[in-house]
């Protein structure tokens, strides 16, 4: 280290490539934001004061809305400020706290959508017993679990990039502190750190993937054997905005995760990035509250409206 400058702090190169777009980006990115917090919070609201709504599965999409907010904030008010010019500077600490917190929520959101696939699992394969199978202990503890694997992977993943050493070169090329872009700027080999990182990645998605895969392999056996048509319409309804959130929450993330670091150039990586960024959270309350009749009843009785 005696030949170089140790980093104090990196600077976000952002969307340097879009620059006469900053402005247009600005807007769009605020809007979505703004639609985020106030469509999580009203999710969160409206399960906490209607007593119809006080089951498991509400229960869990309260949860995972409250951690959709967390996860915006950490990421999306500073690229906003670097869009308008502000400081695109961050401290080396700064850096370090921004990674595990945007972690966190992410694995933990991965681990509550497999709470969410059991809880449905239960709910449409053996009825008779959800009550007890799914009680409030029960419930509690699967999401302080999801919480839990959730933080302390990111306390592992953070431990494991910032012991690597950086110096001279301190230009992010993302908007936020990302792990593949953070590891580029080291000035060691990065071989086992990369293994360390495909590690948890495969674990913290994968994991709770086949978890979601065998569910649903059970829940649609299940739904075809039954003799009501509406029934299966019914049981499937129930599913498919969990469902539609699996697939895009998933998707993009084993995109980002899994890929070979060769592939993708950085307007690509950029795109994915603001795919489950800001996108992402903006998807769970429009999809729950345009495909769910039971939240949109909900919310016409917090207006004062009967529900049709």
């Amino acid at each position: 280290m005696a030949n170089h400058t140790e980093v104090r702090e990196f600077v976000f190169q952002g969307f340097s490539n879009f620059h006469e777009h900053q402005l247009t980006l600005f807007i769009v990115f605020l809007i979505m934001y703004i639609l985020t917090l106030a469509g999580n919070g009203i999710i969160v609201t409206v399960i906490r004061i209607d007593h119809h709504l006080h089951t498991p599965m509400y229960f869990f999409l309260s949860v995972l809305s409250t951690s959709e907010t967390f996860y915006s904030l950490v990421i999306i008010p500073r690229m906003l400020s670097g869009l308008v010019g502000l400081s695109r500077s961050i401290s080396l600490v700064g850096c370090g706290t921004q990674l595990f917190f945007f972690l966190g929520f992410a694995i933990t959101n991965c681990f509550l959508l497999a709470v969410m696939g059991f809880d449905r699992y239960v709910a449409i394969c053996n009825p008779l017993r959800y009550s007890v199978i799914m009680n409030w202990r029960t419930c509690i503890q699967l999401a302080s679990g999801s919480w839990s694997i959730g933080l302390s992977t990111a306390i592992i993943q953070v431990s494991s990039v910032f012991s690597l050493p950086f110096c001279d070169a301190n230009v992010i090329s993302h908007f936020f502190c990302d792990i593949r872009p953070l590891m580029k700027l080291a000035c060691a080999d990065t071989t086992i750190k990369e293994f360390i990182t495909l590690l948890i990645s495969l674990c913290v998605l994968v994991l709770p993937m086949v978890l979601i895969f065998i569910s649903y392999v059970l829940i649609v056996s299940t739904i075809l054997k039954m003799a009501s048509a509406e029934g299966r319409k019914k049981a499937f309804a129930t599913c498919a905005s969990h469902l539609t959130v699996v697939i895009v929450h998933y998707g993009c993330a084993s995109i980002a995760y899994l890929k070979p670091k060769s592939e993708n150039t950085r307007d690509q990586d950029q795109l994915i990035s603001v795919t489950y960024t800001v996108i992402t959270p903006l998807l769970n309350p429009v999809v729950y509250t345009l495909r769910n009749k039971e939240v949109k009843d909900a919310l016409l009785r917090a207006m004062g409206r009967n529900p049709s």
